[in-house]
């Protein structure tokens, strides 16, 4: 066999156990809870650090509990939601036993924060589009507390 065949036997090899290794590690939670994982990922990775340093301090705007801070205020709490993003992140990625039931209430915290938001500004859709957009992040608060076995152990348990 000539060495250029054996390189790229090699490296689909390679190729391959990566595939599987990324397979198992995504198989260790449903898909929901993979879809969350991404999430946090590119909120700490990529929109968070783009939001932060990129926006001028003045068009610079937080959400919290449905309430809007712009400017200063925002920018002085965004690092707080760059945290949680990044907890989330590594909890979600290692099935951190702290993430029941802190991943659970964040997501109640954002239900309440839409329904909130609906029923305050102008562009919400009052109490039925608060109750609309509310009812989503319910059922993921309510499916992080059932799952809260996947956490129990760490990700020790689940290899």
């Amino acid at each position: 066999m000539p060495v250029a065949d054996i390189r790229h036997y090699s490296q689909l090899e390679s190729a391959m156990e990566i595939l599987a290794r990324s397979k198992a590690f995504l198989a260790r939670r449903p898909w929901w809870m993979n879809g969350l994982l991404l999430f946090c990922l590119y909120m700490t990775f990529i929109y968070v650090p783009w939001d932060f340093f990129s926006k001028p301090v003045a068009e610079a705007e937080e959400v919290w509990f449905g309430f809007m801070l712009t400017g200063m205020a925002a920018r002085a709490t965004e690092p707080l939601h760059w945290l949680i993003y990044l907890a989330g992140s590594i909890g979600f990625w290692q099935m951190r036993p702290w993430m029941h039931p802190w991943a659970g209430l964040y997501c109640l915290q954002v239900a309440i924060g839409m329904l909130v938001w609906n029923l305050l500004y102008d562009s919400g859709g009052g109490l039925l589009g608060g109750l609309l957009s509310a009812l989503p992040f319910v059922i993921l608060s309510a499916s992080l507390w059932r799952a809260h076995w996947r956490f129990q152990f760490g990700c020790e348990a689940q290899r």
